[in-house]
């Protein structure tokens, strides 16, 4: 019975893991490097005696998206060459000893910090430590071999990518914001049962979801911003990738939209529990606060979720409900009684609804 649980997280690791994507990754990985390694034997010269490089060039080359393909690629080409000829520098001078290949792994490292060299910065005392201590005598030929058989690989590995099925990642896109989504609309649903409740509330669970609706922020962001960068150089985003300006309009609304709702969070959070902050909702307006706040988090929900109708009609009733605060608001002000707070949940509802109606 003690392994169940170990099994199940096991099985639930491997679900995740095991992805479809992941299976097609990795088979176009392993196919580019099945390419390579046959190709190897025919490159001219004495390259074709370093065939081991070819997949290897292949590997370095693949990753999630054609332009990243493409991007690593070439920054590992430029990271062999500055490491093979820094290796060539101190081969003059020197031969494989303790000191030299001290000399040419910490220059390597200390080369590879300069800015914006990415993934040549990893290369280049690689490729000066193999130069060195491999090529020896035969160091030219070596680095001839080595860098030829390796922008082979990585050519073959970016046709690869670019041929076989190229990464679009736009499915992520459309759960992430209805993730996103769901959660504003229930938080602000959650607070407008919570102004209808005994103060101090018995449901608290909203004041402290701030964390929450953050990450499910952090991950419409992260979705968005794969399927943008998978739509580079890509030759299935001429067909498919023309929704990605809608879903940049989408991030920046939902953006606009968590800011007001985690003020709107923070608000009220402290008129109810924070003593000594001179934050106050009047009796009068407590009513005509929960109306208005469940109307919005009904148009959010609402939002990219349904017909257009249904969302007009959302947007209008939540107008009129803000526009009750707002007399509310004015009303309980003329009797002299605190409404900062009531004022400053109004004015975040007003803002949502016209993020929303510009959306």
């Amino acid at each position: 019975m003690s392994h169940m649980p170990n099994r199940q997280r096991l099985i639930s690791a491997l679900r995740k893991t095991v992805t479809r994507r992941r299976l097609l990754f990795a088979a176009k990985t392993a196919l580019a490097a099945g390419v390579a390694w046959f190709l190897a034997p025919y490159m001219p010269g004495p390259a074709a005696a370093y065939p081991y490089y070819a997949p290897l060039g292949a590997l370095v080359s693949m990753h999630p998206t054609v332009a990243a393909s493409a991007k690593h690629g070439l920054q590992s080409l430029l990271g062999l060459a500055l490491g093979i000829g820094m290796a060539f520098a101190v081969t003059t001078f020197a031969s494989p000893t303790t000191f030299s290949v001290a000399l040419v792994v910490g220059l390597g490292v200390l080369i590879g910090g300069l800015p914006r060299l990415g993934t040549a910065s990893d290369w280049i005392p690689m490729a000066a430590l193999f130069v060195l201590v491999l090529g020896g005598s035969n160091a030219e030929s070596f680095s001839f071999g080595y860098v030829l058989q390796m922008a082979m690989g990585v050519a073959v590995g970016l046709a690869v990518n670019w041929l076989v099925f190229p990464p679009l990642h736009l499915e992520g896109v459309d759960p992430a914001l209805a993730g996103h989504r769901s959660a504003l609309s229930r938080q602000l649903t959650d607070m407008a049962r919570a102004m209808e409740e005994s103060w101090p509330p018995d449901h608290e669970a909203w004041a402290s979801r701030s964390g929450e609706l953050s990450t499910t922020a952090a991950g419409v962001r992260t979705a968005v911003h794969e399927a943008e960068v998978s739509a580079k150089a890509n030759p299935r985003s001429r067909r498919r990738a023309g929704r990605l300006p809608g879903d940049l309009a989408g991030l920046r609304t939902m953006e606009r939209l968590t800011f007001h709702v985690q003020d709107i969070t923070d608000v009220l959070a402290s008129v109810i529990w924070e003593e000594g902050a001179d934050t106050v909702i009047p009796d009068g307006v407590r009513s005509h606060l929960a109306a208005a706040l469940e109307s919005v988090g009904d148009v959010i929900e609402l939002w990219r979720n349904g017909e257009a109708h249904g969302f007009e009609d959302g947007l209008a009733e939540a107008r009129e409900q803000i526009a009750d605060l707002s007399d509310a608001i004015n009303e309980a002000a003329a009797g002299q009684a605190s409404v900062n707070a009531a004022a400053s949940v109004a004015m975040s509802l007003r803002r949502m609804i016209t993020v929303l109606s510009s959306e």
